[in-house]
């Protein structure tokens, strides 16, 4: 387990610090400019990834007996508290300007892995905003957190090279979303593969038909960058389908009624 935490720390670093870095090369006048999140320019976007951070550090210090909620059900509650999320980020990003939050943001990143660093030093489980959670459900969902964001960075800046997105990072985040589908609706009337880092199966609508062996009937594959936008709420299912994005067979190969997980 303290194996599996320290390959989870390790990706975040790594791309959290590709996200800084990239943060690092844009001109000042570009944190002004709007995001593909309509509450949020890239300032504030900055100043939310500083919260992820330095957020995570803070909660190490709040260990609870408590056992930790499954991911599925924490994400859940974000909706839930989705004004609070934004007042946090308000406070976090402040009048400051857009080079002063990622100079924050690096130190945050390097504090956490700090903290991280020794894995059997850790707590089992911490006292979230949103219920208790294990500190490696909690990893995995920071993980979601900053690669769904560089992913709204690159988009939101198109004329820009992308933020890089690491294997790492990306397969965890594409494991974690895909166990929060298949949490969420649990079932196994449809299965969900997001080659080469995972394959789960769900239930779309009523429980429906299920299957033990050889393909089942109803197959729903994509990619990790399409799968985390989806399951965010940043594209409706009609778009990637019509890009091609989307291989879908089975009459019950349509994710729609069950997207987005978390927003």
């Amino acid at each position: 387990m303290a194996r599996t935490k320290q390959q989870a720390a390790e990706a975040l670093q790594e791309q959290s610090r590709a996200l800084v870095g990239w943060l690092q090369e844009l001109p000042e006048a570009a944190f002004a400019g709007p995001t593909v999140l309509p509450e949020w320019d890239v300032r504030h976007l900055t100043g939310h990834l500083v919260l992820v951070h330095e957020g995570f550090t803070r909660l190490l210090d709040r260990p609870t007996p408590e056992r930790g909620l499954p991911p599925y059900e924490l994400v859940r509650r974000y909706r839930r508290d989705v004004d609070l999320i934004r007042a946090s980020t308000e406070d976090a990003t402040g009048d400051r300007s857009g080079p002063e939050l990622v100079e924050r943001l690096q130190a945050a990143i390097e504090a956490l892995g700090e903290r991280l660093a020794d894995p059997a030093g850790l707590p089992l489980a911490v006292s979230t905003p949103r219920g208790p959670s294990t500190v490696e459900d909690f990893l995995a969902t920071r993980i979601v957190e900053v690669v769904v964001h560089a992913d709204d960075l690159s988009r939101s800046l198109p004329d820009r090279t992308p933020v890089p997105l690491l294997r790492g990072a990306l397969g965890r985040c594409s494991r974690t979303l895909a166990t929060i589908l298949a949490g969420q609706h649990p079932g196994r009337s449809v299965e969900v593969r997001i080659p080469p880092y995972a394959a789960v199966q769900c239930a779309v609508g009523d429980p429906g038909p299920t299957h033990t062996r050889g393909t089942p009937p109803n197959v729903v594959e994509t990619d990790a960058v399409t799968f985390l936008r989806l399951a965010t709420g940043r594209v409706a299912w009609s778009e990637p389908m019509r890009a091609g994005l989307i291989r879908a067979s089975g009459l019950r190969a349509d994710l729609t009624p069950v997207l987005p997980l978390l927003s």
